[in-house]
């Protein structure tokens, strides 16, 4: 299979729904944006990149992790913008290297050599014990690092430094319950940038942003259940 016929392919897998949902994120971004008196389109591209991001790693694709990893880089920036060192740091210097692990992670894993979509894992309970302390553990030296910096907002920062790193780590794995970090994730940063936004109105389409993000994790982890499931029973069979 060529690469056409396979891009082609790809985007006949995609359903209805999953257009819809990312039509209805689009929307929702641009309008917040331009209704919030917004004129750093950086911002506006970087959001975009970020909601269609999500819909390709609903769907078990690589092409999802590598958006995701050029959002990591816009999104650094412009917490450094705002003096939100935690979701700087967190994001350039764990989010970003994360990322690219779990590129090649997928790359390596592709289920039945279909590099469309990946392998989804079942990772025993030690595993996600020790994520959740390495996590734990990466979060405490955060909190000194931020407090030292003069971190807006520090316990929120901490907490999103916790969420971003179990999640990251869990993509990686390849697990489903990846989105669901995320959908932790996702409702610190709407805290965080709700904050922001009390000071400055333009903040509230990355509010809006993180808003669309969190549904689309939550219908990440749904579709990675379903695809889990999918895979085992195609294996058994």
């Amino acid at each position: 299979m060529n690469a056409k016929e396979s891009i082609v392919r790809f985007f006949r897998s995609i359903t209805p729904f999953e257009y819809c949902l990312w039509a209805g994120a689009v929307i929702a971004i641009v309008l917040s944006f331009f209704l919030c008196g917004n004129t750093d389109y950086l911002n506006l591209a970087g959001s975009l990149l970020g909601a269609t991001g999500l819909i390709f790693i609903a769907k078990g694709s690589v092409i999802g992790q590598i958006i995701c990893l050029v959002f990591s880089l816009y999104y650094g920036f412009v917490s450094f913008t705002i003096q939100y060192y935690g979701e700087m740091i967190t994001y350039l210097g764990m989010s970003a290297p994360i990322a690219i692990a779990a590129v090649i992670s997928w790359l390596k894993h592709p289920f039945r050599g279909d590099r469309q979509e990946v392998e989804a894992r079942y990772l025993k309970l030690c595993e996600y014990l020790i994520i959740f302390a390495l996590g734990a553990a990466v979060a405490i030296a955060f909190y000194f690092i931020l407090r030292a910096l003069h971190t807006n907002n520090l316990v929120w920062s901490t907490v999103s430094v916790f969420t971003s790193f179990v999640a990251t780590v869990l993509a990686q794995r390849r697990s489903p319950y990846y989105a669901l970090g995320y959908v932790c994730n996702d409702i610190v940063l709407i805290v965080l940038w709700s904050l922001a936004a009390a000071g400055n109105s333009e903040y509230i389409s990355l509010v809006v942003c993180f808003c669309v993000f969190l549904v689309e994790d939550v219908y990440g982890f749904v579709s990675w259940m379903r695809m889990r499931r999918r895979q085992s029973q195609k294996e058994k069979g």
